[in-house]
């Protein structure tokens, strides 16, 4: 991610936060300095990025993070929605990745 969008994600995501990222595959090729060996990195350059889920908890005090007025931080706890869809493990995936067309553009989704 390069620019505005590096700097985007570098403040809002953490480990483990879900997150769609929509790009190109690029590969590069170097040389390994100690063994000379020629070596491959091959990256995601996005151009899209969006972030999915609610709002995260920021670790202070519970509180939602920049929430508007009436979120569900404002509401007791009795009427907020507890409703989550589950989420597969790892057992439940294929061994193969799930690729789809979006836009023109192949797009991951886990």
């Amino acid at each position: 991610m390069y620019n505005r969008l590096a700097e985007i994600a570098g403040e809002y995501l953490k480990k483990g936060r879900s997150v769609y990222i929509e790009g190109r595959l690029k590969t590069r090729k170097w040389q390994d300095k100690d063994t000379g060996a020629d070596r491959y990195s091959t990256e995601v350059v996005a151009d899209q990025m969006q972030m999915l889920g609610g709002r995260e908890l920021n670790g202070q005090g519970g509180h939602a993070a920049d929430a508007p007025d009436g979120s569900d931080s404002e509401r007791p706890a009795q009427q907020r929605s507890t409703a989550r869809t589950p989420v597969g493990g790892a057992a439940d995936m294929s061994d193969d990745i799930p690729f789809a067309q979006a836009g023109g553009r192949k797009a991951h989704y886990l």
